[in-house]
């Protein structure tokens, strides 16, 4: 009879356990919280980026042949055009050069012309069983040898008439001369540099723009560029080259421009600050930056849905615009976030939508109208 009793209150105490636990529940109040609205919103941006004047041309230009630097027709700091003479390597040389390559020349073709005389010679002879087989081979064998030299000494000419080019070093392209570095009495090497050539004008300025906005760069863009010994003036420049990648570490696009510079103010190395002018997004989802909080997992926001609970949502946020965020993704235009309330709430709560002023409004689903902040 113990037993049987004993076994009837087991289930009453534990009916008695649940719903103490769902009156508790039911019992706890909900958190207090105050809504705002995701909107679209059409917007402008103002683009612009930092970057560095480059010169478009550049070259350290060395030394073809060896000898004595005999003469300086242009020093550092001056502007020279393509095809100036910068400086000399002992010219005078390389002409002597040049006529003894000359002369070697009609050497060799004057031996050629005797050993083809011989060879018809033998040959004449051959045909009247003269001459022995080997007469005819050995002049045959010469003639051969005196083509050959022939050849070799008209590749010697031409090596002698490039050396006397290479004597005189000229300016690849219109520009200044950085820098020298030998002086007249020097004697040099090949491969030695002899001065550094630099092209100013047009000049390039090369910058980088976020992955958000490179789909509005193009070949041929007009932008504004400023740098800091003149900041009162803006420098127009044309788009000239756009990457065809996103480089992967810094999530950005390179872009290089080109710019007149006529009288030369501006120079490679300058910082300059590039303006791409405005552009205009429509339908921008946004929402008050307080509504987004940072957490490990990255910026959440609290959605409001049915029964008044709240919604745990990893969002995708862009830049922030007067207190405004934009979401990429993971929030609709219309959809409710709580705005304050938040920081503890945890997903599925149960929340008391308040107005800013504190007053409770009627019960609604993450679809119903609300109190704005």
């Amino acid at each position: 009879m113990r037993n049987r009793v004993s076994l009837l209150v087991v289930p009453v105490l534990l009916l008695s356990a649940g719903c103490s636990e769902k009156q508790a529940e039911t019992a706890r109040p909900a958190k207090p919280v105050v809504l705002a609205e995701v909107v679209a919103r059409d917007v402008e941006e103002h683009i612009s980026a930092t970057g560095e004047l480059l010169a478009k041309s550049r070259a350290e230009v060395a030394s073809q042949v060896a000898g004595e630097v005999t003469k300086i027709l242009h020093d550092e700091g001056e502007v020279v055009r393509a095809g100036d003479v910068i400086l000399e390597i002992d010219p005078e040389r390389r002409q002597l050069e040049l006529a003894q390559a000359r002369a070697q020349v009609e050497e060799a073709r004057s031996a050629l012309r005797h050993a083809e005389r011989e060879m018809e010679r033998m040959t004449t002879l051959r045909k009247g069983n003269i001459a022995s087989k080997s007469d005819f081979d050995a002049a045959e064998t010469a003639a051969e040898t005196a083509r050959s030299r022939v050849d070799a000494a008209v590749a010697g000419l031409g090596v002698a008439e490039r050396l006397v080019n290479d004597a005189r070093v000229p300016s690849r392209f219109d520009g200044v001369i950085a820098r020298r570095f030998v002086s007249t009495g020097e004697f040099v090497q090949p491969g030695q540099k002899l001065f550094e050539l630099v092209a100013l004008d047009p000049i390039e300025v090369e910058f980088h723009v976020p992955e958000i906005d490179s789909g509005r760069v193009h070949l041929g863009q007009k932008l504004g560029v400023t740098v800091a010994p003149h900041p009162t003036e803006t420098f127009e420049a044309t788009v000239t080259v756009v990457s065809p990648t996103i480089d992967p570490r810094t999530r950005t696009l390179r872009v290089k421009a080109l710019l007149a510079n006529p009288d030369g103010r501006l120079r490679p190395g300058l910082f300059a600050r590039a303006d791409l002018g405005i552009a205009r997004r429509e339908g921008v989802r946004m929402i008050p930056e307080e509504a987004v909080l940072q957490r490990v997992d990255g910026s959440v926001a609290y959605r409001l849905r049915e029964g008044n609970r709240a919604e745990r949502l990893v969002i995708q946020t862009g830049p922030i615009r007067g207190g405004w965020v934009e979401v990429a993704s993971g929030l609709e235009a219309g959809d409710k976030v709580i705005l304050r309330g938040h920081a503890s709430l945890v997903d599925g709560a149960v929340v008391s939508v308040r107005e800013g002023d504190g007053g409770e409004i009627a019960a609604q689903d993450s679809k119903g109208q609300g109190g704005q902040p």
